[in-house]
């Protein structure tokens, strides 16, 4: 199984990558790797730095991928997505990771690197130890997953909101500053053209269905809660992401509304599981359980 290692080119490895995530998904995310829609995600998300994407690693076999090495917004994080049958490479794509993936602390100015590991590869988790890795706990994140019931339950919202779509209701705007305020950046939420054209870039992406994108809508017309929601037909599975509610109208059960409309949507398309990588208090109320750990293990150079 010889392979060889090159630079990630977006303009022909975008989609030859959503291709490998899609074609090694096993039942359940068995195989450990990203999800297709968190790939399509990181790309359209206005956090990412473009600048550094020639840095990933994409490691070949006969003509067809079998690793990649990425960052996923900025540089000093790495994530390893593998063909079930080259997981002998993660030395390899560590070493990748450790030469082209290191950010730089900006207080100290030294070199560091957060490798992500799930819980469940215990040879990974050996190696970034012996590599001299300790855990962020804080950095961790989980992997949770729903079994989609038939028939779906009804959903409860409260008195004098409703739940509409982008494909019904599409308001950038709107989205705008329901995600501003629901992220906590502020009460000044800027308006703007630049700002509702990079919410639409981060919504309307490639394989993106308004109508799996959910909002509950409050009486005087704002969108008081907001869930993104993708469906990946291959693996019959929905992904939540992002979910965000204004603080005016928290503890209303909005945001949990809004995921379960996305969700059963989901299903009517064909979905039998949707998975979340939260372990938010909003995500154990809708049902989801949690399948593994993405552990966080950071080492200063």
């Amino acid at each position: 199984m010889t392979t060889s290692l090159r630079s990630y080119n977006h303009a022909q490895d975008y989609q030859q990558v959503s291709e490998f995530l899609i074609r090694h998904h096993q039942t359940g995310n068995v195989d450990g790797n990203w999800l297709e829609p968190m790939w399509e995600y990181m790309h359209f998300h206005p956090a990412l730095e473009p600048e550094h994407l020639e840095k990933i690693g994409i490691w070949e076999s006969a003509g067809e991928i079998v690793a990649v090495c990425h960052y996923e917004w900025r540089l000093g994080e790495a994530f390893f997505q593998f063909h079930p049958a080259y997981r002998s490479l993660r030395i390899q794509m560590l070493d990748h990771a450790e030469v082209n993936l290191c950010g730089i602390s900006k207080k100290d100015g030294r070199k560091y690197l957060c490798a992500y590991v799930n819980d469940n590869d215990s040879e990974f988790l050996a190696l970034v130890q012996e590599r001299g890795y300790e855990k962020d706990p804080e950095g961790t994140r989980p992997l949770y997953r729903y079994e989609i019931p038939s028939p779906f339950p009804a959903i409860q919202l409260a008195d004098g909101f409703r739940l509409t779509s982008l494909a019904e209701e599409c308001d950038w705007a709107k989205v705008h500053q329901v995600l501003w305020r629901g992220f906590d950046h502020g009460e000044d939420v800027p308006m703007n053209v630049e700002e509702f054209e990079s919410r639409r870039a981060m919504f309307d992406t490639p394989k993106a269905r308004r109508e799996l994108k959910i909002a509950a809508v409050a009486p005087n017309g704002d969108f008081a809660s907001f869930c993104g929601m993708f469906y990946e037909p291959s693996g019959r599975f929905g992904y939540v992401e992002p979910v965000a509610t204004d603080p005016r109208y928290r503890r209303l059960g909005l945001g949990k509304a809004a995921v379960l409309e996305g969700i059963r949507r989901c299903g009517a398309l064909g979905a039998l599981t949707a998975y979340v990588g939260n372990d938010l208090p909003i995500y154990l109320w809708v049902g989801f359980k949690k399948f593994y750990n993405s552990e966080c293990w950071a080492k200063r150079f």
